[in-house]
């Protein structure tokens, strides 16, 4: 979601909005075929961190042309989007209403049973709709039916796949900021459960198990499947063990400050594309605003408690226009991946600061146990930022690196046309991706 992303699934006792219907199997694209599997689904992205403070995607769902909306969250699971229905608190685009036809799956199908605790999953007959409830971390939620229809994808080696994708149709949503749905029509799934957009999609022989982003202040792009991830100059990880539920999760982590070890260290650290800032418990923020608020002593910058943009600001000798005329006061930080030999995310300046409106720099590191992350620490969007960020799910590991995330833009073209941009990474993939990287 917007702020913070989704951590837990519940299951509530409803009764189905729609009339009874049957179940339909969700469609396999047949036996694995090697050439689609090097292939890839791109989507352009919109958005930025400030001050939208989403990145969203808009992919087609069913046999027509209609087009939907999506938030991208690699911290949940489901996908969902507003349905055609009696519905609480809807999604802003009311012309944007997905409209079921006779699709919804039953609480058998593997699934549904994917998103309930075994305790919690009540069928009573084959003819009951799976109903879902997503809450997310933020307080928000959404809670609806699950159903599956055609996603038409163009892959990057020119072909065509419409495979059959469960998603959630909601009709009553909670948002964090109440009496504020977002613009959006709904979410993207980019974790690694069962029912996220990528596993279903691999799970068919459409791609890879791999998902990735690259976000910039302009946008940037989403893939799935593994052709655009280069086979050197990637920064990997190992994904946790003790991950929970389908987020990405990496550690333990040590923070550095201006190229000095912290002491901070012992971090479990969560990617989430869903959350606008980046997150650390109480002690690790308090210590890392410390280490910063001592190295701007004697700089032209003060408090500047006035401006609600974030929790902490600070105001120069006059108002600032960019983060090049406030980069130079601040070190960068950084997170070392202490059981991965020389892996780290790089956080220069511009990777936790933000200038507001009233033209005051922001710190974009929050205090996640205030808002009920406990000793969680999330990597935002505004850490994310001009990095390919890659989440291998086969091979169970994270990786990044730093690149202009505008350079796959061109003017005039969708990136997954087959037709535009990537027709000449398919061609010469190898040549084309040294211009880029």
């Amino acid at each position: 979601m917007t702020t913070i992303t989704s951590f837990f699934f519940f299951l509530l006792g409803l009764s189905s909005i729609f009339p009874v219907s049957f179940s339909t199997n969700i469609l396999s694209l047949g036996k694995k075929n090697s050439d689609r599997l090097l292939s890839s689904v791109v989507f352009p992205l919109k958005g930025n961190v400030y001050p939208l403070g989403y990145y969203s995607v808009s992919i087609n769902i069913g046999k027509g042309d209609e087009a939907f909306e999506f938030d991208i969250d690699s911290g949940s699971d489901l996908t969902w989007v507003q349905c055609d229905a009696p519905c609480t608190d809807c999604t802003k685009p009311r012309e944007q209403l997905y409209k079921p036809n006779n699709n919804a799956l039953n609480c058998f199908e593997p699934l549904c049973i994917s998103l309930h605790p075994i305790t919690n999953h009540h069928c009573k007959s084959a003819d009951d709709q799976c109903q879902y409830e997503i809450e997310y971390a933020d307080h928000g939620s959404s809670l609806g039916v699950l159903v599956n229809d055609h996603v038409p994808l163009k892959l990057t080696n020119g072909s065509l796949a419409t495979p059959r994708i469960a998603f959630g149709c909601g009709y009553e949503h909670k948002y964090s900021v109440p009496d504020s749905p977002p613009p959006t029509a709904g979410v993207l799934g980019l974790g690694n459960g069962e029912v996220s957009f990528i596993s279903q999609l691999s799970n068919m022989g459409v791609v890879r198990n791999v998902v990735g982003h690259c976000l910039s202040e302009e946008g940037g792009f989403l893939f799935f499947g593994d052709e655009l991830v280069p086979s050197s100059g990637v920064t990997w990880t190992s994904m946790s063990h003790e991950s929970i539920g389908g987020y990405y999760s990496s550690g333990p982590a040590e923070v550095y400050f201006g190229g000095k070890a912290t002491g901070i260290k012992d971090l479990t650290l969560v990617f989430d594309s869903g959350s606008s800032y980046t997150y650390f418990n109480s002690q690790a923020y308090n210590s890392i605003l410390a280490l910063v608020r001592n190295n701007l002593r004697g700089k032209p910058l003060e408090d500047a408690p006035e401006d609600k943009s974030l929790p902490v600001c600070w105001k120069g000798p006059r108002p600032f226009k960019s983060l090049h005329d406030v980069k130079k006061y601040f070190n960068p930080l950084a997170l070392r991946f202490t059981k991965t030999k020389k892996a780290q995310i790089q956080l220069a300046p511009e990777a936790y600061l933000i200038i507001t409106k009233y033209g005051n720099v922001c710190f974009g590191i929050l205090n996640g146990t205030e808002v009920g992350l406990g000793n969680l620490n999330i990597i935002g969007d505004i850490s994310l930022k001009d990095k390919m960020v890659i989440y291998d799910n086969e091979r169970r590991q994270i990786g990044w690196f730093p690149t202009n995330c505008n350079k796959f833009k061109k003017e005039g073209q969708s990136l997954c046309q087959p037709e535009g941009l990537f027709s000449i990474l398919t061609e010469n993939y190898q040549g084309y991706i040294r211009k880029i990287f």
